[in-house]
C-alpha cells in the first residue's frame, strides 16, 4: 500500500508516495472556508473496491488488506467498521475538498506502516466526524522513526479541516499531525479526545486553527507491543508551531509522565497560543520565542473525562451511536447557555441562498444538525445575515423570531418545523432614504439583497430599479426605498446627498466609490463544469456590480485595486476604470471584459 515516509520531531513533510492530488495547482488565489462552499458542490457516496459483505443494516465491515481508499471532491465515506485484526494496513486518503468521513470505527491494534487518515485537498472544506481510532497501534516492524500515526494533514493541503467527535489513542507517531499548513489550510478540533499518543495528540499551528471542547492526556499506560521510541509515554497533549496564534477554548490537558502538557514552538520556529478556558496540569513550554497566553478561566484541575458524544468503541462510531445533536451543538463552545430555540437554514445545491433574520432575544451560532460554523455569517445584536449553498447554517436563540428574509432556494426551519418567511415581517425590512441638499445629485446604490421603491413612494421618471441596484437623481426632496440584505455600494455621479438607513445617517465614503466607473468585467460560471476561483488587479478603481444580473457576494473580496472571488453556477461582475494588469483563473468560467460598457 502507499506509505507515508518517516515523521520526526522536526517539521518534516510526510506524504503517501505517488499520491498526487488533482487539486495541487497552488496559485495562492483563495484560502477561505466559504469560497468553494459557495460553488454548490454536491455530495456523492465514496466507492469501495473489494469491501466485505455488510455486517448489518447499520454499517459495513471492511477487512484491512493493505488497501488505500480515496475520498474525492464532494464524496462521503460513512458508516464503516475497518477490521484491523487481519494485521494488515489500511489508509483513508482524502484528495478532494468538500469531502466527509463520518461514522467510521477502526477495530483492533494497528500493525501497518502509515497514518490511518491522510488529507491532501484543495481549497474548500473537509469534515472528519464521529471516528474511533482508540485501539492504538504498534511500532513493531515499522520503518517510521516513531511508528505509525493516527491522522496526517499534508503540507500541500489547502482545505479547512474540521475534526468533530474523534477518539484517537495509543498512536506512537502523533494522534493528529496537522501543523504543516503553508498553503492556507486550517484545522479545527471540536469535542475530540486523545490519550497516550506519542510525540503529541493535537499538533497544529495555523492562525485559523482552534481546539474547542477537547481533552488529551497521558498516563502510565504502555502504548502497546514494540512501541519503544523515546519513552513509553513520550507525548505532549498539545504542540503548536509553524504558524499564527491557535485558539483553545473549554479544553483540558494533562502531561502525565511527560513533563509538558502544552508546547509552543520548536527548532527555531515559534508558536503562539491563546488559551481562553478549560484546564491544564503540567508544565507549559515556550520554545523559540513562542508565546502562550493563559486566561484566568483556565484551571489547574482539568476534567479528563471523554467529551459527550465521542465514540468509545468501533461499533459505536460505525453506527453513529452517541453522536447526538446536543453534543454537536455545544462543540463550537457556544452551546447557547440554555438558549432553547434552534433556527436551521438548509441550503440547496441549485443556487446560493442569502438570509437575514432578527429575534427579540439572544442569538448564537451553532453546529447542530451538522451545520457549518462560518465567520462570514454576521451577528449584529439580535440580527443575523448569512448565505448557504449545499450546506447548513444553524443558530440557537431565545425569545421569538421577529423578522425573516430569504433570497434563494434554501429552507428555514425553527425547532424542526419549516417556516414561511412571509409570516415574519416584511420581505424588505430596511428603509433607505436619500435626501437632497438643493443641488442636483445623481447616484447609484447597491445592496446584496433586493431593493425597491417604498410602497408610498411615487416612481420618479429618472429612477431605475433593477434587482439589487437603484439609479436615480434628487435635488431638494427625499426618495425612500426598502431593501433586504446589507448596503454594499453608494456611488455619486454628480453632487452629494444625505443618506439614512433605518433612520440612522451613514457615511457614503464607507460604501464603495464616488464616481461612475466606465468598464465592466464579468466572470460567468453558469456553463462551467464546476466551481471557478479567480484573482485580478486593475490600475484604477474597481467595485462590485450587478451588471448582467450578476450576484453581489460578501465572500468576494475587493482590496484596493485587487479582487479575489469564486463563482459556481452564477455570474460575478465588477465596474472598473483603467486597465486589467493581472488576471488569474482556476476553472472553466467564461470571462468578458467590456470597455465603456455604460455607453453600449
Amino acid at each position: 500500500m502507499a506509505r507515508d515516509p518517516s515523521v520526526s520531531d522536526g517539521e518534516s513533510s510526510p506524504s503517501p508516495r505517488g499520491e498526487a492530488s488533482d487539486e495541487s495547482d497552488k496559485d495562492g488565489l483563495l484560502h477561505r472556508r466559504s469560497y468553494m462552499k459557495l460553488a454548490g458542490t454536491t455530495t456523492a457516496a465514496a466507492t469501495l473496491t473489494g469491501a466485505a459483505a455488510a455486517a448489518g443494516d447499520d454499517y459495513e465491515t471492511i477487512e484491512a488488506r493493505g488497501q488505500t481508499v480515496r475520498i474525492g471532491r464532494g464524496e462521503t465515506f460513512e458508516n464503516k467498521l475497518i477490521d484491523l485484526t487481519t494485521g494488515e494496513g489500511f489508509l483513508l486518503y482524502v484528495d478532494g475538498a468538500n469531502a466527509t468521513i463520518r461514522n467510521v470505527g477502526f477495530e483492533g491494534l494497528y500493525r501497518g506502516d502509515s497514518f490511518m487518515i491522510s488529507i491532501k485537498a484543495g481549497a474548500g472544506d473537509v469534515l472528519v466526524e464521529n471516528v474511533y481510532l482508540g485501539d492504538g497501534a504498534t511500532k513493531e516492524g515499522s520503518s517510521f522513526v516513531h511508528g505509525p500515526g493516527g491522522v496526517f494533514m499534508h503540507p500541500e493541503n489547502d482545505a479547512d479541516v474540521t475534526f468533530r467527535r474523534c477518539n484517537v489513542q495509543g498512536f506512537p507517531n502523533n494522534g493528529f499531525y496537522c501543523s504543516n499548513t503553508p498553503y492556507g489550510g486550517s484545522v479545527r478540533f471540536e469535542r475530540c479526545f486523545g490519550k497516550n499518543n506519542g510525540v503529541t495528540t493535537f499538533r497544529c499551528g495555523s492562525a485559523d486553527d482552534e481546539i474547542v471542547d477537547c481533552v488529551a492526556y497521558n498516563d502510565d499506560t504502555d502504548y502497546g507491543p514494540g512501541y519503544g521510541g523515546y519513552g513509553e509515554t513520550d507525548g505532549r497533549p498539545v504542540w503548536v508551531w509553524n504558524g499564527g496564534t491557535v485558539t483553545i477554548r473549554d479544553s483540558h490537558f494533562a502531561a502525565g509522565p511527560y513533563p509538558y502538557a502544552l508546547v509552543a514552538g520548536a527548532n527555531g520556529s515559534p508558536g503562539s497560543v491563546d488559551f481562553q478556558s478549560g484546564g491544564v496540569r503540567g508544565e507549559i513550554q515556550r520554545a523559540s520565542g513562542s508565546t502562550v497566553d493563559v486566561a484566568s478561566a483556565v484551571s489547574s484541575d482539568p476534567d479528563l473525562s471523554v467529551p459527550d458524544g465521542v465514540p468509545t468503541t468501533p461499533e459505536e462510531a460505525a453506527t453513529g451511536e452517541g453522536s447526538s445533536d446536543s453534543a454537536a451543538d455545544s462543540a463550537d463552545g457556544t452551546d447557547g447557555d440554555g438558549l432553547p430555540n434552534l433556527l436551521l437554514v438548509d441550503g440547496s445545491s441549485a443556487d446560493a441562498t442569502r438570509y437575514e433574520f432578527t429575534v427579540d432575544g439572544d442569538v448564537e451560532r451553532s453546529n447542530a444538525e451538522g451545520a457549518s460554523i462560518d465567520d462570514e455569517d454576521t451577528i449584529d445584536g439580535s440580527t443575523v445575515r448569512g448565505s448557504v449553498a449545499d450546506w447548513k447554517d444553524a443558530f440557537r436563540f431565545d425569545g421569538d423570531l421577529a423578522e425573516l428574509t430569504v433570497d434563494g432556494p434554501g429552507t428555514v426551519l425553527v425547532n424542526g418545523d419549516a417556516v414561511d418567511p412571509d409570516d415574519y415581517g416584511s420581505d424588505l425590512p430596511h428603509v433607505l432614504e436619500v435626501s437632497g441638499d438643493g443641488t442636483a445629485t445623481s447616484y447609484e446604490i447597491t445592496v446584496d439583497g433586493t431593493i425597491d421603491l417604498a410602497d408610498d413612494e411615487p416612481a420618479a421618471e429618472a429612477t431605475t430599479v433593477s434587482g439589487s441596484t437603484v439609479q436615480s437623481s434628487v435635488t431638494d426632496g427625499t426618495q425612500t426605498f426598502r431593501f433586504s440584505g446589507a448596503l454594499t455600494d453608494v456611488t455619486f455621479t454628480d453632487g452629494t446627498a444625505t443618506i439614512t438607513v433605518d433612520g440612522e445617517p451613514i457615511d457614503p465614503s464607507e460604501y464603495g466609490a464616488h464616481e461612475i466607473l466606465p468598464h465592466a468585467l464579468v466572470i460567468d460560471g453558469t456553463d462551467a463544469d464546476g466551481p471557478t476561483t479567480y484573482a485580478l488587479e486593475v490600475d484604477g478603481a474597481i467595485v462590485k456590480s450587478d451588471y448582467r444580473d450578476a450576484s453581489i457576494d460578501d465572500e468576494d473580496v475587493v482590496e484596493g485595486r485587487a479582487v479575489r472571488g469564486a463563482v459556481g453556477n452564477w455570474l460575478d461582475a465588477y465596474w472598473f476604470d483603467g486597465d486589467v494588469v493581472d488576471f488569474r483563473l482556476r476553472g472553466d468560467a467564461a470571462v468578458d471584459v467590456q470597455y465603456n460598457a455604460r455607453d453600449q
